[in-house]
């Protein structure tokens, strides 16, 4: 069996017992009660035992009317759920795949708060996953070369001999931190580390800095071999996740990333899909990721042989990981392959620039039943059909691929797929590449995906000046959007500009910049009206004659939850 290509990193008391009196036979058909102790002594037990029933019942009654339950902070005379900020948010980076002479750099951020919600205090940080993931005053389960080394053995300062060890401060960046964030509108921003065995990253914000916390990974390889701008804004730790445009023919070289950040091993199944169903392969089932470590699969061992179009479905049995699939296409470019939404019957994949060379579609069918879709485009008036590539076809668990050349045309877009019959809707999981070609040929790459709907609030970090673009696509009716600028790293004051969107159109808008902008922005879209909207960012940075890029999907950062309401009800004691 052949195995894949790892690369891993480093690093009340007892009752007791009744037993029933005996019945004794006394004739046919007939018995005696059992001797049960004098009557008297029997009696007086069931009185006792009444009346302290009793009396505990009074006393939990007494303390659950003198203890209400607290109020919600929002709600309702009829018992609507309110709405709180998230006091804890965390995400996962994977391995930058940098190789020996690329550089990666690590932004993280949190938009100034705009509720009421009781989060207070905090901090924010980054932590590399190279090693068990031991808790600062804990004792390593694992054996002690297992420890990151140069992990703390207790909080800061000294305690006193004999005393016990204070708990962990869960709120409180651990001080192996690579990477710290202190306030909310302000971003932080630092190397990853070097190397091509550097790990992935784990991403954590409390209280204050958790509604909202984003984190941005840019890797920047100019070596021939991997050449082009990488980006992603990294993702919670899930269980499931859906690629489409993966590859083994040619020149690509596809790694599919795996961080486990938690305290405990997870296993891991990968299933590659291409135009013929499952590629069936032992060695893609039951992969091992140790606790706090990374660890990167080669796709060309699992897929037995050159495939050009590839579905990657990740199945988490045990624990949770983050996972993200990277591609890169000799000198042609490359870029991390978004993780998809849930497959659905229509997917929308904004992101389209106006000088898009080359663009391929990939579908996935990830069910028992065939796909007919129509393939539409977003442009500056709304929504249009492409001449020569009005549909695809997808056969059912299998992927379907069509190349749409200069689809754009020299407008920015984004690209819908929907059923060609509204009564039969296929959920399918659909990517696009895009190449963008520069007068002296060279040329880069990124992948675009299936997204969802910005929704109330999404921020990208790693913003530099002059280099970042926004596109935003109004699905269904017109909307007005609100996009904000932060301060920048190193100073700045934050831009604010609101952006009308037409129903079902594109709108392409260089980034608002921060005034006295020193170091990198973050920038936040606001939905205020109409919508829904989906969106995504493009950064440009061109290095040595190659149009170099990356696009990053917009998503719904979920700084809120809905709480549900809790009313007093001491009867619950009686049932």
């Amino acid at each position: 069996m052949k195995k894949p290509a790892f690369r891993k990193k480093s690093g009340a008391g007892p009752e007791e017992p009744f037993e029933p009196a005996a019945v004794e036979p006394t004739g046919a058909g007939e018995t005696t009660r059992p001797a049960v102790g004098p009557p008297g002594r029997s009696a007086g037990k069931t009185t006792q035992s009444l009346l302290a029933a009793a009396v505990v019942l009074a006393a939990v009654l007494g303390i659950a009317e003198a203890r209400p339950p607290a109020s919600p902070a929002k709600a309702d005379a009829a018992g609507a759920p309110s709405t709180a900020q998230v006091e804890r948010t965390a995400a996962v980076c994977p391995q930058p795949l940098q190789g020996l002479t690329g550089s990666t750099t690590l932004t993280a951020y949190t938009p100034p708060g705009t509720g009421t919600g009781s989060a207070t205090g905090g901090a924010g940080w980054l932590t590399d996953q190279s090693a068990p993931a031991v808790p600062p005053t804990a004792a390593p389960s694992a054996p002690a070369s297992a420890a990151p080394s140069g992990s703390p053995s207790g909080s800061p300062g000294a305690t006193p001999s004999g005393s016990a060890t204070p708990a962990p401060d869960k709120n409180a960046a651990p001080a192996d931190a690579k990477l710290t964030l202190t306030k909310p509108g302000t971003p932080a921003t630092g190397p990853a580390t070097n190397g091509d065995a550097a790990p992935g990253t784990g991403a954590v914000a409390t209280g204050a800095l958790a509604p909202g916390f984003t984190v941005t990974q840019t890797t920047v390889v100019t070596e021939q071999r991997g050449l082009g701008l990488s980006g992603l804004t990294c993702t919670p730790e899930n269980t499931s996740f859906w690629f489409a445009g993966a590859s083994t023919a040619g020149d690509r070289v596809d790694y599919l990333s795996l961080v486990n950040p938690e305290s405990s091993a997870a296993v891991v199944d990968i299933q590659l899909y291409g135009d013929k169903g499952l590629i069936d392969n032992d060695a893609a089932n039951g992969i091992t990721v140790a606790p706090g470590s990374s660890q990167s699969v080669l796709l060309s061992t699992l897929s037995k042989g050159a495939v050009t179009d590839l579905a990657v479905h990740v199945v988490v049995r045990s624990g949770r990981v983050g996972a993200a699939l990277h591609a890169a296409d000799g000198a042609k470019g490359a870029d991390w392959i978004p993780a998809s939404a849930d497959p659905a019957p229509t997917q929308v994949l904004p992101g389209l620039p106006a000088d898009t060379s080359a663009a391929r579609l990939v579908v996935w069918a990830p069910t028992d039943d065939d796909a007919d879709l129509k393939i539409q485009l977003s442009g500056k008036n709304g929504w249009f059909t492409p001449a020569g590539n009005e549909s695809i076809h997808v056969k059912a668990g299998m992927v379907a691929a069509v190349d749409l050349g200069k689809v754009t045309r020299d407008e920015v877009a984004g690209l819908r797929l929907s059923p060609s019959d509204d009564k039969h809707a296929v959920p399918v999981v659909a990517g696009l590449r895009i190449d963008r070609t520069g007068g002296n040929g060279k040329s880069d790459a990124a992948w675009l995906t299936g997204s969802n709907p910005i929704g109330a609030r999404a921020t990208v970090a790693d913003n530099r000046a002059g280099a970042s673009t926004l596109f935003l696509t109004s699905t269904g009716d017109a909307a007005t959007v609100k996009v904000t600028a932060s301060a920048g790293s190193g100073g700045g004051t934050p831009a604010t500009k609101e952006v009308q969107l037409p129903a079902g159109g594109t709108v392409a808008l260089p980034a608002p910049e921060p005034a006295g902008l020193n170091g990198v922005f973050a920038l936040t879209v606001e939905t205020e009206s109409g919508g829904p909207v989906v969106g995504a960012r493009m950064l440009s940075i061109p290095n040595k004659d190659v149009p170099m890029f990356t696009v990053q999907a917009l998503r719904d950062d979920h700084s809120t939850v809905q709480v549900p309401q809790a009313a007093q009800d001491p009867g619950v004691v009686l049932r």
